[in-house]
């Protein structure tokens, strides 16, 4: 077993080589030497259930480890009931178009704490997903809850091992860059910040969650409210560095899946974190 590394969508250098459908991304990426793809629905779902069942059997020909991001407008514990029970239907809707990819984890946004306390959002959430485990098919696809970048939404680590904890079809989806930004850069300088990470959600979930936790990486710029927006590698400052959480990943063993989302050089982000990887093994 060994840890997978890719893009979330396609990237500008899969653009630059004469590409322009996601049909083609499979390719792309196992061809540059990645073995991930985080299918991006974030502003809904447009694509055909014949064309992602054929990008599922081209990243099954190319060995690609597949996931899928739901719709951004989600909201789990919205006020208003229409809206919620809304979210519901985008997250079966996520979870066929999941199933026909072949992706084995759906990423879901926790929801907002902007209007009402941290406890009544969280209220709201937990019942948005114990009525969605009632009413949809899950396909054996695990639904993940990300961690989120801005203090005023849910999704702090804690907010979502309490929401997985509700039931074994939820499993944690950890943006370290989030995670640095709501913490206004604070959180990730050395390897055992990072370890702290896996440890917590070993304990809280069991060590096989931790183990394979599927996340999220990229630079991200911070304001006083927390997140502001995606950067490259190349940025100097504000972080995350990658390098302490590859440390981390090769010394336990560990075997997640990381996905890139850095702005438009995901995919040779991405790259640069698997050579980081390997090189820990030669």
């Amino acid at each position: 077993m060994k840890a997978h590394f890719g893009p979330g969508g396609n990237s500008d250098a899969f653009r630059l080589a004469g590409h322009k459908s996601t049909l083609e991304a499979p390719a792309f990426v196992k061809e540059i030497g990645l073995d991930a793809y985080e299918y991006e629905a974030g502003n809904g779902l447009a694509a055909s259930a014949a064309m992602l069942t054929a990008i599922g059997n081209e990243a099954k020909r190319c060995g690609i480890k597949m996931s899928f991001h739901t719709p951004y407008f989600i909201s789990l514990s919205g006020l208003v009931e229409e809206k919620r029970l809304n979210s519901i239907r985008y997250i079966r809707e996520s979870l066929d178009a999941a199933a026909l990819l072949g992706a084995d984890t759906i990423v879901v946004h926790s929801g907002s704490a902007a209007k009402i306390s941290r406890d009544e959002a969280m209220r709201l959430a937990a019942d948005t997903l114990v009525r969605t485990l009632s009413e949809v098919d899950t396909h054996g696809v695990k639904i993940g809850l990300e961690t989120m970048g801005k203090i005023n939404q849910l999704g702090t680590l804690d907010e979502v091992l309490e929401l997985c904890r509700i039931d074994k079809a939820f499993v944690p989806v950890v943006d370290f860059g989030h995670l640095n930004a709501r913490d206004l850069g604070g959180v990730f300088k050395t390897a055992d910040d990072y370890l702290r990470v896996f440890d917590k959600i070993g304990n809280a979930l069991g060590d096989e969650v931790a183990k394979n936790l599927h996340c999220h990486f990229s630079k991200i710029e911070w304001t006083g409210g927390g997140e502001k927006k995606h950067l490259t590698f190349a940025d100097e400052t504000y972080g995350p560095n990658f390098e302490p959480l590859i440390d981390v990943i090769a010394r336990e063993r560990l075997t997640p899946t990381v996905i890139c989302e850095s702005a438009g050089t995901q995919s040779d982000d991405a790259l640069m974190m698997k050579k980081y990887y390997l090189g820990r093994f030669a």
